[in-house]
C-alpha cells in the first residue's frame, strides 16, 4: 500500500536529475574546450554548463521546506470548512508561532518517519491539533503525550506504562505507534483512505464506521467530507489542513515560522544499563533539564532498558555520550585517592552550588579540583568533576 502522488514522483525525479547534472557538469567542464562549436542558430547546440542543469540544482532545505515537499492535500485549502479554520488561525498568528516553536526538537525527525512510509506530510502536524506539540500534554479524558493516546489504545499498541516510564510521553515510541495505528486502520477498514483513518483516530473506528454506513445508505459517497460525526471530529481534518495550508505558504498568511534545521535535533543512544538523568546529563555535557525535555517518558528521572530502549540526547552530543558510556570504569585505588575525573560544560544559568548538588559534591571540592578562587563561572567553561574517593564511598 502506497500513498505517493504524481507530484511526489516528479519531485523525486527532479532530485535525481539534479544529482545526475552535477556529475555530468564535472565531466563536461574539462571537455568543453575540445568540443566543436555547435552548428545552426538559436539554442539548438549543446553548451557545457548550460542553465538547464542550474535550474535543476537543489536549494538548501530547512525542516519546513522538507515538510512542504511531502504535502499531498493542498487542493483542499479551498474547501469551505478548511477556509473557516484558516481564517481562525490567521486571526491568532501568535498562537501558531508558539506552537511551531515547540515543534523545534521533533519536526524534522517526525517528517523523516512520515516520508519513509510515503504518507501525506500533513500528518506530521497532527500533534499541532492534538497536543499543541507538547509531549507532556494531558487531557481531562486521560489522553497523554504528543499524539494524545488514551490508556487502552496505548496498551493495545504496546506503549508501556508503569511508575517509572510512560510510552505515551516518549516521542519516538508514540510517533511510531501513531503512524502504525493510522496505517493499520486505513488498511483494515477504509481501503487505504487516510482521511477516514484520521477521523477514526479522533473519534474511534466504531463511530466513523456507523457514520459511513449511514452516509452510504443516504446515497452519499461515504468519504470523510460526507459523514455526520461528533463536532470535534467534523473539525479535525479541516483544522489539520488549515494549519498545513498556512505552513505551505506562510508569507501569504503573514506568519513568521521559526527557523528549524532539516536534520533531526536529537540522536538516539541505545540503553544497555539503567541510567539516572543526572548522570546521563553529566556524560552528555548538557543540563539535566535539557535532557529531561528530550525524554519526557522518563517520569521518575531515570532510564531503565527494560522499559525505554533509547535515551535521546542533542544531536551534537551523540559522539561524546557514546564515548563516555563505553569508557571503562577507573580501577579503585586502595590508597583512597580519587578514582577518576569527568568533565562538565557549564550551561547558561548554572552556578557552582547547582553543579555541585547535581554531581553529589561540595562547592569546595569543585573549586579545589579546578583551581578556582571564587564562585564565578561562565557558560561554555569546562570543569573537571572529581569523583569521590573509594574510602569516602
Amino acid at each position: 500500500m502506497t500513498y505517493h502522488t504524481t507530484r511526489r514522483r516528479l519531485l523525486g525525479l527532479t532530485s535525481t536529475l539534479a544529482l545526475l547534472g552535477s556529475l555530468i557538469a564535472a565531466g563536461t567542464a574539462s571537455q568543453a574546450s575540445a568540443l566543436p562549436a555547435a552548428s545552426g542558430g538559436g539554442n539548438g547546440g549543446f553548451v557545457a554548463g548550460a542553465p538547464f542543469w542550474e535550474a535543476l540544482a537543489l536549494e538548501p532545505r530547512d525542516a519546513w521546506s522538507r515538510l512542504r515537499d511531502s504535502f499531498q492535500w493542498q487542493d483542499d485549502r479551498y474547501n469551505e470548512r478548511v477556509r473557516h479554520w484558516i481564517d481562525h488561525y490567521r486571526a491568532n498568528p501568535r498562537n501558531i508561532i508558539e506552537i511551531t516553536e515547540r515543534a523545534r526538537p521533533w519536526l524534522a525527525w517526525i517528517t523523516e518517519q512520515i516520508e519513509s512510509r510515503g504518507l501525506p506530510g500533513e500528518i506530521a502536524l497532527i500533534p499541532f491539533v492534538e497536543s499543541s506539540f507538547d509531549p507532556q500534554a494531558r487531557s481531562h479524558r486521560g489522553a497523554a503525550g504528543l499524539w494524545q493516546f488514551m490508556p487502552g489504545t496505548a496498551d493495545a499498541l504496546g506503549l508501556r506504562r508503569n511508575g517509572t516510564y510512560d510510552g505515551r510521553l516518549d516521542v519516538v515510541s508514540s510517533t511510531k505507534a501513531a503512524l502504525d495505528y493510522i496505517e493499520l486502520q486505513a488498511e483494515q477498514w477504509y481501503d487505504g483512505d487516510i482521511e477516514l483513518s484520521l477521523a477514526a483516530y479522533n473519534a474511534g473506528a466504531g463511530t466513523v464506521n456507523r457514520a459511513r454506513n449511514a452516509a452510504l445508505s443516504r446515497g452519499e459517497r461515504g468519504d470523510y467530507w460526507s459523514l455526520r460525526l461528533p463536532r470535534e471530529t467534523m473539525n479535525y481534518l479541516p483544522k489539520l489542513k488549515a494549519i498545513a495550508a498556512i505552513i505551505n505558504d506562510p508569507d501569504e498568511y503573514q506568519v513568521a515560522l521559526p527557523d528549524i534545521e532539516d536534520a533531526p535535533a536529537f540522536a538516539k543512544i541505545p540503553l544497555t544499563r539503567s541510567l539516572d538523568l543526572t548522570e546521563a546529563a553529566r556524560l552528555a555535557g548538557v543540563s539535566r533539564d535539557e535532557l529531561a525535555e528530550l525524554n519526557p517518558g522518563l517520569i521518575n528521572g531515570s532510564a531503565n532498558p527494560r522499559h525505554a530502549r533509547v535515551l535521546l540526547v542533542p544531536a551534537d552530543r551523540e559522539e561524546a555520550m557514546i564515548s563516555r558510556l563505553e569508557r571503562p570504569a577507573a580501577a579503585p585505588d586502595p590508597s583512597g585517592q580519587p578514582v577518576g575525573d569527568d568533565r562538565y560544560v557549564v550551561r547558561s544559568g548554572d552556578s557552582l552550588s547547582v553543579i555541585a548538588s547535581r554531581h553529589g559534591l561540595s562547592v569546595g571540592e569543585i573549586r579545589q579540583h579546578n583551581g578556582l578562587n571564587g564562585d564565578v563561572i561562565h557558560a561554555g567553561q569546562v570543569l573537571e568533576m572529581p569523583q569521590r574517593s573509594l574510602a569516602a564511598r
